[in-house]
């Protein structure tokens, strides 16, 4: 891992050419303009390796090598040992012993690679390094705050309902970049920002390969973008979930921005399931042992006194693990610590996922005027879901249709997420709330009375009337041939001895199916 904060902030060359009281200008080497300068030494040795430690802009007026025929030999050497020393450049100062910049000098720069800058006579090294201070000082004090501000936000996040997905959105935006949390072999779980071409991505999975139980990075490039990987998990895992990270730069402000979000995901990937593991423990032996739903629910849900039932499909192609035919195209075996990220996104802890299928009960706060609670279930990349409205938890099973039933509209309407509609609580009377109850139901009885005993039928007659009629997309929410549906409907109008094409027909069906 890196440093929270680097040791120096570097600046470009540009911005000592372009002072104009310092009246640089660079005169062989290669374009240096955004050459990376870590700080100034000055030195009239011969040999300035031992001297240097790497970055630096060497100032010399050249006392070292006086004018003669053996210069030629003593600047090729000079400009040689610079390089191996790993300056970033050199600047050459005019008088008190050189009337201009030695060509013989320039041209062992332009051989070398090394970035020359001619120093006028009234401009003093001193002069320089003290505007290479002042620059570096300025940046430094800008990527401070930078850190800090990301520091913040990320910490924000990370403390909200859905923090996962808020973190990597944070950090997206903080490092103009793609955020993705990966599984142990590359599988995308949940991403945030602009996504790169899929050979980046491609790659960028690959390099998941290189981290090391514990702690560990590894970087890469795909064109012109810069890749990272960050391990998450803790000493001793086998196989650790990853940040991986696609930008257009990166410097060490991105990288201790980056350090802080891997501490933030790597405990709320880990540590909330943990903290949760107690108290579900709890709950499971007592319901074991004969206690009621009621009983067992307020040890999971923090106080929550209701539940937003949650079923979900993974979509095609999502997924990782070890592989398997769903239903509706190709699924991978969740990981674990992949199903805890997954829980977190929902905001619960109390989640199963088998194969290519969701569940989750969501705890619901305490309702505000309007009486459902706080209750926020988000969409979750690569995955279909179907939220039920909140329920007491002697209301589970009630809750348990309503995300069926949602989550086969969402796969008929090919949307990631439908919600059940609220029941009406609160809001203006529709018509099902002018009848009763008790008539309604009574109402709804005699009216199916000739489907009782074939809930296929009744399933097929919801789900048709609640999609407008429609044969196509009622056959993908069943996951039966259309012409099974027509066969049903067919079948249903046959038995009501009703014409199912007319309007009056369908509403009054539809409000037994309510009522029922």
């Amino acid at each position: 891992m890196q440093e929270l904060v680097p040791p120096t902030v570097p600046v470009p060359l540009s911005v000592l050419t372009d002072d104009a009281e310092l009246g640089l200008r660079q005169v062989a080497g290669p374009d240096g303009r955004e050459t990376s300068v870590y700080s100034v030494h000055t030195s009239e040795m011969a040999d300035p390796l031992p001297y240097l430690l790497g970055g630096e802009l060497l100032l010399s007026a050249g006392v070292h090598c006086e004018p003669g025929p053996d210069q030629g030999a003593h600047w090729e050497r000079y400009a040689q040992r610079s390089v191996e020393a790993g300056a970033a450049a050199l600047g050459f100062g005019i008088a008190p012993v050189h009337d201009e910049v030695p060509a013989e000098l320039k041209d062992a720069c332009d051989r070398h690679g090394l970035p020359l800058v001619e120093v006028p006579r009234d401009t003093p090294f001193t002069a320089v390094a003290r505007s290479v201070w002042q620059a570096i000082t300025q940046r430094r004090h800008q990527a401070l705050r930078r850190l800090s501000e990301s520091q913040q936000t990320l910490a924000a996040a990370a403390a909200g309902p859905h923090p996962v997905p808020a973190v990597l959105g944070q950090l997206a935006q903080r490092l103009d970049a793609w955020a993705v949390l990966l599984s142990p072999d590359g599988g995308e779980l949940a991403s945030a920002g602009t996504a790169p071409p899929d050979d980046a991505r491609a790659e960028l999975a690959s390099l998941t390969g290189l981290l090391r139980p514990g702690p560990s990075s590894a970087a890469g490039t795909a064109g012109e973008l810069h890749l990272s990987v960050y391990g998450l998990g803790g000493v001793g895992r086998r196989k650790p979930l990853a940040l991986g990270l696609c930008a257009p730069h990166r410097d060490g402000i991105d990288g201790a921005i980056a350090t802080v979000a891997v501490v933030l995901l790597t405990l709320l990937t880990e540590r909330r399931a943990a903290a949760a593991g107690e108290q579900r423990s709890a709950a499971l032996v007592r319901l074991m042992l004969g206690a009621s739903a009621e009983e067992a629910a307020p040890l999971l849900g923090g106080g929550a006194q209701r539940w937003a039932v949650v079923h979900g499909r993974r979509r095609r192609g999502h997924g990782t693990g070890a592989r398997g035919d769903g239903p509706t195209g190709t699924w991978h075996e969740e990981d674990p610590f992949s199903t805890t990220a997954l829980a977190a996104g929902l905001g619960t802890t109390l989640i199963d996922v088998d194969g290519g299928e969701l569940r989750a009960l969501v705890p619901v706060g305490d309702g505000g005027a309007d009486g459902e609670g706080s209750l926020s279930v988000d969409p979750q990349q690569g995955w279909t879901l179907g939220v039920s409205r909140p329920v007491p938890a002697d209301g589970l099973d009630r809750g348990e249709r309503e995300a069926r039933r949602a989550l086969r509209r969402a796969l008929a309407e090919r949307r990631p997420l439908v919600r059940e509609a609220a029941d009406g609580e609160g809001e203006l009377a529709d018509v099902a709330s002018l009848v009763s109850p008790d008539e309604g139901r009574a109402l709804a009885k005699a009216r199916l009375a000739p489907l009782d005993g074939r809930p296929d039928l009744v399933e097929t007659l919801r789900m048709w009337l609640s999609l407008n009629g429609s044969w196509d997309r009622t056959a993908v929410a069943l996951e039966i041939h259309r012409n099974t549906v027509r066969q049903r409907i067919a079948r249903v109008g046959a038995l009501l001895g009703q014409d199912l094409a007319g309007p009056d027909v369908r509403m009054e069906l539809w409000f037994a199916l309510k009522w029922r």
